[in-house]
């Protein structure tokens, strides 16, 4: 189990895929809502309101409505989502902490399995 520092934290975390079933909004009808994966609410429930929640996503923004509708449906918190984004890789780059801690990490999850693997290999106690 990896456990992070005591430090406040910035998270960018990706919608399709990874919070709701990739593409599951195109198959939504009026009234609808996306539902999380498995573990989605218990990660974030765990997230320490200190920290910055970023969310990403390919997603056009014409879509912001339904996705911020679904996501307050679901009780899960953001401070900032990025829409319109490129459905190439995203890339992360940080600089150490002068005591060689590393302060950039990178997890890639399958899709549409939600953050079931997180929730078992992240500790956050200490924040």
């Amino acid at each position: 189990m990896h456990k992070l520092s005591e430090l406040p934290k910035t998270w960018l975390i990706d919608i399709d895929g990874i919070i709701f079933e990739h593409n599951g909004y195109l198959k939504l009808k009026d009234g609808e809502f996306e539902t999380p994966l498995p573990g989605v609410r218990e990660f974030f429930e765990q997230i320490p309101l200190s920290h910055k929640i970023v969310l990403l996503t390919a997603r056009s923004s014409k879509y912001r409505k339904i996705t911020i509708d679904s996501l307050k449906h679901a009780k899960i918190r953001f401070d900032e989502i990025l829409f319109d984004l490129p459905v190439g890789e995203r890339i992360l780059i940080n600089d150490e902490k002068p005591d060689g801690m590393k302060t950039a990490f990178s997890i890639n999850l399958k899709r549409n399995e939600g953050l079931l693997y997180l929730n078992q290999h992240i500790s956050f106690s200490g924040d």
